[in-house]
């Protein structure tokens, strides 16, 4: 008689065993399949899924109406338990090193009608990122010609035998049961399941099972109330241009909350404008205003007051709340609306009293309790959160609309991608007009962040060096331009502290990085994004390549890339000219989808159609996946020429032109742009602080390898490289420093 029953893959004797494992499975974990009703009938297929804990294999049978034969690495079946499991699913044992045999015996049971899964990724992720896929799914399928079924193993990431904060992560009491849901997607016929296809259909998946989160459809209040109440006791705002103020999460909350009601019974508006920079004023300001129901609206201060005007107008904004201090700073030309509001002075003017009381009731009442005992609002989903206006760099400042849903999203993005090992205290300077300082340094910190220490300025690098070496941060964002004047003030011992730096906004030059760390000894992460996507898109994480087993795909940063995406992202890499879908693995413009992306510009559905289209938004960027998920960004589309029918980067060009000229200078010496050319309609300009002659830019481009089309035909000598407050580079000054005259 066979050992396993026909079809099936399981053992007679064994069925008393496998079911008493799924009883256990079923107390401990509560599975929802999505998409489960497409595997029946389906015949012998290959499931393939993402590798999130080591409880994958029972969560993903206990989703599944058929039983499953699963592949596993035949190291790991040598324990007595690894062995019952093994004999108990008809689990397949692979030979990593000559997987010939596991293989054969997985196409056997596909051509006898079975499903047989396998995690490609070869290894549990340590930072919920999809890996490299390994080709031996597509050995068993190509082997019979069976199809291919992409899985999305979602919300396990963060529990026990997950790894969370890079290490295997025991959450305790341990809380059951544990929610988990389980993504089928549409089967790939075998010739097409090529590891890109594979992976975009699991990113699909992956972004559709994030966006159904329920509590993406809560008030970010809500998400505030929980979050500060967890750290009511805690320091969770150090204010580091007030002499070190540290306020407690029950306090800041308390706080914003009377500042809040305050706000809703003298301000009309549903928007309102905040012009402060990153601090605890900042803080209680952007709080208390979403915990009133209100749209924070962040001006950028450092514009030209054309600009300010213009975003006061699209935003129907009537009412500033700001700082008499700030008012002298941003001088007399600042378009200030018909009302503007002295944050210090309408904070001293509220009972002191009444915010004692609600600092007591938190101690009384759970979050959502507390909540509504304060009358807060608890749904968002996607209701317009906050309004950032775009930097401006390549034209007139857009109003980009982000919904509750938008930043709930990308703050558990931020929790996921980034490590909780040692990560307690970031430096936040950035300013809150930008998304990056928005998100990342305010909402974040609040909800499930880490305690932050705030500066007013990212420009004045000393006193942030000071900073550093007085808390002791683990975690600081910032930009090229500014990492530049690090090297300048800090040493390694003031920043012996800080575990790594992300920088945004710009590229990261290599050598810049390699500077940083050799100097510093702190990783250089950089990482990408943009207000679209309120903002954070991928980042580089820690090296862990020296701890770890060297398997493929495991490597979390990469130099020249932005690193891999964030959890619940799709793309797509399309032809910028025909839109046609390209691999993903071949250069094209980056679309992306997901819980994070906006819905659209404020007043503006023209333009808001010509970037979105059915939730994909095109990100104007140019850009590509490699084989392991890291992203590759060339440039903007906007930062191309077009020259003899090619598309001539001009981000690469700077790159190459950096690195030869570039080493040790203060701040921003060169950019690459483009200028009107009346034979061949476009012709490169490099507009440089240097003394460069065109012998010399031409003669190191071609030792590079690039092309004779590629070399810029003038090198223009300005005073200064125009660059917009934050940080990044003017790329509309620059075209028309190269086209004047």
């Amino acid at each position: 008689m066979s050992a396993f029953s026909a079809g099936t893959g399981v053992s007679r004797l064994d069925l008393p065993g496998r079911g008493i494992l799924a009883a256990l499975g079923r107390w401990v974990y509560e599975v929802e399949p999505v998409g489960a009703e497409g595997l029946h009938g389906l015949g012998g297929a290959v499931l393939v899924s993402n590798h999130v804990s080591y409880v994958d294999a029972l969560v993903l049978q206990l989703a599944c109406p058929r039983p499953i034969r699963f592949m596993v690495d035949q190291s790991s079946c040598r324990g007595w338990f690894s062995r019952w499991f093994t004999r108990t699913f008809g689990a397949i044992p692979l030979d990593l090193m000559r997987p010939e045999a596991g293989v054969a015996a997985a196409q056997e049971a596909v051509e006898r009608g079975e499903l047989v899964c396998l995690f490609p990724e070869g290894q549990v992720e340590r930072t919920a990122t999809l890996l490299r896929l390994t080709d031996t799914y597509r050995r068993v399928a190509e082997g019979v010609g069976a199809p291919v079924v992409p899985v999305w193993l979602e919300s396990l990431w963060g529990s026990i035998f997950s790894y969370s904060g890079l290490k295997l992560f025991w959450k305790w009491p341990l809380r059951v049961p544990y929610r988990a849901q389980v993504w089928f997607g549409e089967a790939i016929a075998a010739e097409k399941a090529a590891p890109d296809v594979v992976r975009e259909r699991i990113y699909d998946l992956g972004a559709a099972a994030f966006a159904a989160r329920t509590e993406f459809g809560e008030h970010l209040a809500l998400a505030c109330v929980r979050g500060l109440w967890r750290k009511q006791f805690e320091s969770v705002v150090t204010d580091g241009f007030q002499d070190g103020k540290q306020v407690s999460g029950g306090m800041l909350l308390a706080a914003a909350l009377a500042l809040g009601r305050w706000l809703r019974d003298h301000v009309p508006e549903r928007r309102v404008g905040i012009v402060l920079p990153p601090g605890l004023g900042a803080t209680v300001a952007n709080l208390g205003c979403v915990l009133a129901d209100k749209v924070p609206v962040n001006l950028n201060f450092t514009a030209g007051p054309a600009a300010v005007r213009a975003c006061l107008v699209k935003a129907g904004i009537a009412t500033v709340v700001t700082a008499e201090a700030v008012v002298g700073k941003v001088g007399p030309d600042f378009p200030w609306p018909e009302r503007r509001l002295d944050l210090p002075g309408v904070m001293k003017g509220l009972s002191k009293a009444g915010i004692l009381a609600w600092r007591v009731l938190l101690l009384v009442f759970p979050p959502r309790a507390y909540a509504r005992v304060m009358g807060l609002p608890l749904d968002g989903g996607d209701r317009e959160a906050g309004l950032l206006f775009t930097s401006g760099s390549s034209g007139e400042p857009k109003g980009v609309v982000l919904t509750h849903r938008n930043l709930l999203a990308n703050v558990e993005q931020c929790r996921m991608a980034l490590p909780r090992e040692g990560l307690d205290v970031l430096v936040g300077c950035l300013p809150i007009f930008h998304s990056f300082g928005f998100t990342v340094t305010l909402w974040w910190p609040l909800i499930s962040g880490p305690r932050l220490v705030t500066y007013v300025s990212p420009l004045d690098t000393g006193r942030i060096v000071e900073l550093v070496e007085r808390y002791r941060p683990a975690l600081l964002f910032t930009t090229p331009t500014f990492l530049r004047a690090y090297l300048r003030k800090a040493t390694r011992a003031q920043m012996a502290s800080l575990k790594m730096i992300v920088t945004g906004a710009e590229k990261l030059p290599s050598a810049l990085m390699d500077e940083v760390e050799a100097k510093l000894g702190v990783p250089v992460c950089e990482g990408y994004g943009m207000t679209e996507g309120a903002p954070v898109i991928a980042v580089n994480q820690l090296d862990l390549t020296k701890d770890a087993v060297a398997l493929p795909g495991f490597p979390t940063r990469r130099q020249g890339s932005v690193g891999r995406m964030v959890p619940g992202l799709a793309v797509r890499v399309r032809d910028p000219e025909s839109g046609e879908d390209l691999s993903i693995f071949k250069t094209g413009m980056l679309w992306f989808k997901g819980a994070n992306i906006f819905p659209g510009y404020l007043g503006a559905p023209e333009q808001s159609a010509a970037v979105l289209v059915d939730g994909w938004y095109m990100s104007g960027d140019i850009g590509r996946l490699d084989e392991d998920g890291f992203l590759y960004i060339e440039g903007r589309l906007s930062r191309f020429s077009k020259l003899g029918g090619e598309m001539v980067p001009h981000g690469t060009v700077e790159a190459h032109l950096l690195e030869a000229f570039g080493a040790g200078q203060e701040g921003p010496c060169l950019v690459v742009t483009a200028s009107h050319d009346p034979i061949k309609g476009e012709a490169l300009v490099v507009l440089t602080t240097l003394d460069l002659e065109w012998a010399q830019v031409r003669d190191e481009l071609n030792r590079r390898g690039l092309p004779n089309l590629w070399v810029p035909r003038v090198i223009k000598k300005v005073e200064a490289i125009p660059v917009l407050g934050s940080g990044k580079l003017d790329l509309k000054g620059c075209e028309k420093l190269a086209s004047a005259e």
